[in-house]
């Protein structure tokens, strides 16, 4: 009975849920609807990104309670998280791996490297940035990203 007594006298200890996002400029991201099928694509990062995504993921930041869902084919995918500069040789698998993902689709750069090719800038083996390959909507910064920002992003896509 001690317990229950101090459970009671304690009340709620756990924080409150962080505060709902703004909604998503982009019309596709309003199309969607509450979740997203999330394809992670690495065309050519350090893979520090890659860790932050896998943190955004996991048990601490749970990106999938915000209805963002990973798979493995873009075929099944709504929305592809893009890691890194785009190499020479990722510049064609990335077109094909968004031109198989079903409409309405988002493409989200993620990480500097993503956005302007980083430390990988004037390499022999760097296409271009993300957007510079396919159109991008959404784009999170940072080297690498921390996972709530990752998790905010997918956040304003789903509007949870």
């Amino acid at each position: 009975m001690s317990l229950l007594r101090k459970i009671r006298e304690t009340g709620r200890v756990a924080e409150d849920a962080p505060p709902r996002p703004a909604p998503a400029a982009s019309a596709a991201a309003r199309r969607l609807g509450g979740s997203v099928q999330v394809r992670c694509v690495d065309a050519g990062s350090c893979n520090g990104c890659e860790i932050e995504i896998a943190a955004a993921f996991g048990p601490v930041y749970d990106a999938e309670r915000y209805g963002a869902r990973l798979v493995a084919s873009p075929r099944h995918a709504d929305l592809a998280l893009v890691t890194g500069p785009v190499t020479r040789n990722m510049a064609e698998p990335l077109r094909r791996t968004v031109a198989a993902m079903p409409r309405p689709r988002l493409v989200v750069a993620v990480g500097d490297c993503a956005l302007n090719c980083g430390e990988f800038a004037g390499g022999y083996g760097v296409e271009g940035a993300v957007a510079d390959v396919v159109p991008v909507d959404l784009k999170v910064e940072g080297c690498p990203p921390r996972p709530d920002r990752i998790v905010a992003a997918l956040r304003a896509v789903t509007g949870r």
